[in-house]
């Protein structure tokens, strides 16, 4: 059975004049119309309100509160399979993967609010305020968050250290202890590297944050706090996208939690930081 959209699409040589204002604007703009009223509608076609109620009818719908439902039902269908990158077809226009991915990260991001713990995050925001440390370490496509996260908090005041040396952090970490935090970041959980020096933070002394997958695998078991991101299916072809913005989003939560508790004791130092940054441009 077609979808709405497609039978817009197969009808629209046969409607009139007016109804292909109104099925023209509905094709290019479908994700809009969903919280449109029929006025909102007619403003954006320069039609009158009966006629986007009749065009809902000639297209085999009752209302246009009718329409809107099965249009959001066909577009949470077309979400499903932007998110599918295994059906990345030779024939997608850069627009077309541009749509995927956002639809991806969309996806991902929202969640993160089934698959973290709200009490795990609480936590975590309470040891990194404290910190005298924080290391965070990732490899692969778990840099990026974990570079991200290092610059974060360094402004807002925390001894922040991020190294892909291996070999370095093996030389830090005897000098770290029961104030210090290392922040591990792993998709899978299961990255050699990861787990061992996570598994030698602990035995400093180190809390050991994890921001991993919701598998319980052995990164999960390692970790005394856990912000889990959601699993999701990544093509090999495009590497971990949804997941690395998933990663991300939990840093931002954990740097405006701590912002937000530090408040008045860093201002002064951000306004500092932002008056160097305007003088340098000058």
């Amino acid at each position: 059975m077609d979808s709405i959209l497609e039978r817009i699409q197969k009808e629209m040589h046969h409607f009139t004049g007016t109804e292909k204002k109104i099925g023209t604007y509905i094709l290019e703009h479908p994700e809009m119309v969903p919280m449109m009223t029929t006025k909102d509608l007619s403003e954006k076609t320069g039609v009158s309100e009966s006629s986007v109620v009749r065009f809902c009818k000639t297209i085999g719908m009752a209302s246009f509160k009718t329409f809107k439902l099965e249009l959001v039902k066909n577009l949470t269908l077309t979400e499903s399979h932007m998110t599918d990158f295994s059906i990345l077809q030779q024939k997608d226009s850069p627009y077309d993967l541009f749509q995927k991915v956002t639809y991806g990260n969309k996806k991902a991001i929202e969640s993160c609010v089934s698959s973290l713990d709200r009490r795990e995050l609480e936590k975590a925001a309470d040891v990194l305020e404290n910190a005298r440390k924080v290391v965070f370490f990732g490899v692969g496509g778990s840099v990026t968050a974990a570079v991200d996260a290092c610059y974060k908090f360094t402004r807002l005041g925390c001894q922040s250290i991020f190294s892909q040396d291996y070999h370095y952090l093996i030389s830090l970490i005897p000098y770290m202890n029961k104030m210090d935090v290392f922040v591990a970041l792993s998709v899978s959980g299961r990255t050699k590297d990861v787990l061992e020096l996570a598994d030698f933070a602990k035995r400093k002394g180190a809390k050991v944050i994890a921001i991993t997958n919701m598998e319980k695998s052995p990164l999960y078991k390692e970790a005394d706090i856990r912000l889990c991101t959601p699993v999701t299916e990544e093509d090999f072809r495009i590497g971990t996208t949804s997941s690395r913005m998933a990663q991300l989003n939990i840093i931002d939560a954990l740097y405006l939690s701590v912002f937000q508790r530090k408040g008045e004791d860093i201002l002064k130092y951000y306004n500092e930081t932002r008056n160097e940054y305007l003088r340098l441009r000058r």
